[in-house]
């Protein structure tokens, strides 16, 4: 199977809006892209503050201190890895809305698209939702 077949690429569908979560989607995210697998990421709801340049809307964001002294690469490290590895970044739509964040609050790299979208580019891919 060629490597940009896209039953070997993920979809991660982050729906929460903590650190954590978005955190981890970035792991993940990165992981993939560091095996080759490409990633698409969709981030919805509360989600979206982790594309936002300014990432710190998302709740408990001051975790991040925390992490990086634990020795675990912190959110931005993450995310700029996911960008340079060439992952796909997309906000929902309706989360951009329902948070009140504008379209040009996101990073320049994100893609703002609906529901259908996503569906579309996330055919074929295993989805792990957040």
């Amino acid at each position: 199977m060629p490597a940009d077949d896209p039953r070997q690429g993920l979809a991660i569908l982050l729906l929460d809006g903590s650190y954590e979560r978005a955190h981890y989607a970035l792991v993940l995210a990165a992981g993939a892209l560091a095996v080759d697998r490409p990633v698409l990421l969709f981030a919805a709801g509360h989600g979206v503050h982790a594309l936002a340049r300014d990432w710190h809307g998302l709740r408990d964001a001051g975790t991040d201190d925390t992490v990086q002294a634990s020795g675990v690469a912190g959110f931005d490290v993450l995310r700029d890895a996911v960008l340079a590895l060439d992952g796909t970044l997309m906000a929902c739509e309706s989360g951009l809305r329902l948070t009140g964040l504008a379209a040009d609050a996101l990073l320049p790299q994100v893609v703002v698209a609906g529901v259908p979208a996503f569906l579309d580019a996330a055919r074929g891919r295993q989805v792990i939702s957040l």
